[in-house]
């Protein structure tokens, strides 16, 4: 069997403000309540979201201020390269490399507007090589820290030696809109967060665990059930209550049909790691993949304890997988806009 790409590394990092769910349903209240009329009736979801604790890039007076596009893609562009930093050098750390080992660097975000890039912004704070590969990836919302490590896979995988760094950062907090007296944003009020992971590919060397395959699946007519839309205050939430339902009803046929092509099926994975998009799609999941409920354990613990910071969250799932010791499969998977299913098998290290 030829090498595989091994995960050498994965690690996280949060921004500094953390704010407890009790907070947010206090700002919330204040902000939005005397202004829509079913509030009282949403404001349910901050207790009923499994989430205790989130993290922001800016301490939450900020939100409460009148904020156009500048003021949140600015908030976007600083905390994002100070978090790309942080997790980008605690993945280098925990794979004994320097930033000058690295040849390609994947970075996926979706949450602003960054040209030259982030990537580019902290290249010489970290200490890249002037010829380091830069791969931007916009555009997959929650499912894009899965579909980098696929993306990482391949590019390590073609070219032998190379160290590839995948660095997922988000900060959904710059789009908390108070304008938007919907009931899309209020809830996202009540379940998004700020967050970064970053992990270390590469081809035939020990590590924490081999990329087996990656995999997609997009739905068709599906476009309206989650992404952003943009006028001229900022990005503003689009997701469907349908999608815990949609989930359930979905995802099975899906991963079944990725795994099918590499002549698996679902028994054959000893562990789903997914992404934890909040209480009820955890809970949908379980059922979809004729799970015991309580078996994503490590998707209700980061949910509770980070919320859903899109990309990141479930290369979250992912570090805390890897620390209790991976099964022999593993099927590291998220839902994201498109609607799109992508996922990443990894087999244990021996």
């Amino acid at each position: 069997m030829p090498d595989q790409v091994k995960l050498v590394s994965v690690s996280t990092a949060v921004p500094p403000n953390l704010i407890s769910q009790r907070d947010a349903a206090s700002v919330a209240h204040e902000s939005f309540s005397a202004r829509y009329d079913d509030f009282e009736r949403l404001v349910k979801v901050f207790e009923s979201s499994g989430i205790l604790k989130r993290y922001l890039v800016r301490p939450l007076d900020w939100y409460l201020q009148p904020l156009g596009w500048s003021e949140r893609n600015a908030a976007y562009v600083e905390g994002a390269c100070a978090l790309f930093v942080d997790a980008a050098s605690r993945a280098l750390v925990d794979a004994g490399l320097s930033a000058d080992d690295i040849d390609t660097v994947v970075t996926v975000s979706s949450t602003g507007l960054a040209t030259p890039g982030i990537d580019a912004r902290v290249a010489e704070r970290l200490g890249f090589r002037s010829d380091v590969e830069r791969v931007p990836v916009f555009g997959l919302g929650c499912a894009g820290g899965v579909t980098g490590i696929g993306i990482g896979a391949r590019l390590a995988q073609s070219r032998p030696g190379s160290n590839v760094l995948v660095v997922a950062v988000e900060l959904c907090s710059v789009a908390f809109r108070l304008d938007k007296l919907t009931k899309e944003n209020i809830v996202a009020t009540a379940l998004f967060g700020d967050g970064a992971a970053a992990c270390v590919l590469r081809l035939g060397e020990t590590g924490l665990a081999s990329v087996e395959f990656s995999g997609h699946h997009t739905w068709p007519g599906t476009l309206d059930i989650m992404g952003w839309s943009v006028d001229d205050t900022g990005l503003g939430v689009i997701f469907d209550r349908a999608i815990p339902p949609f989930a359930e009803a979905n995802i099975a046929p899906a991963l079944q049909s990725i795994l099918g092509r590499h002549g698996l099926g679902l028994d054959d994975v000893d562990r789903f790691a997914c992404h934890p998009g909040g209480a009820k799609v955890i809970t949908a999941l379980e059922r979809a993949l004729s799970l015991d409920q309580g078996t994503l354990d490590h998707e209700r613990s980061v949910l509770a304890e980070y919320g859903n910071m899109s990309a990141p969250t479930a290369l979250f799932v992912l570090d805390r997988a890897v620390k209790k010791g991976l099964p022999p499969r593993t099927l590291l998977t998220a839902m994201g806009p498109g609607f799109t299913a992508s996922c990443v098998s990894l087999q244990a290290a021996a």
